[in-house]
């Protein structure tokens, strides 16, 4: 019983730290690690934005302005520009990354803007 109740607590202690996110506290920290999970996400073929660009046939390049927010939210979004593709694409993959959530967090009541262009 007593084996059981530690092989419990240890599997409780790994999942409560396996889910904390990393505090930035900023801007260029911020930006670099954004840039890289977007980067990771958009690499195939297991990439959530590789995967959903090749789902919705997206082609071209969008330039987007980003706005992280608490908790790693994308709180705004703004196309700067693009090459290739069409508006419809434009805005799914616009609805794609302000569903993206980061793996870290930003201190309360602060907000990085950044810009990154996306390649499909």
């Amino acid at each position: 019983m007593k084996k059981l109740f530690i092989v419990i607590v240890c599997l409780m202690a790994i999942n409560a730290t396996a889910q904390k996110k990393i505090l930035v506290e900023t801007k260029e920290e911020a930006e670099k690690l954004a840039s890289s999970e977007l980067e990771t996400a958009m690499t195939g073929p297991e990439g959530a934005l590789y995967v959903f660009g090749t789902e919705n046939n997206i082609e071209g390049e969008y330039d987007f302005n980003i706005t992280l927010g608490d908790k790693g939210k994308v709180v705004s979004l703004f196309v700067k520009g693009r090459k290739g593709g069409d508006i419809s694409s434009q805005n799914k993959v616009k609805d794609a990354v302000k569903a993206f959530r980061f793996h870290f967090k930003l201190p309360k009541g602060k907000y990085y803007k950044f810009q990154y262009k996306f390649k499909f």
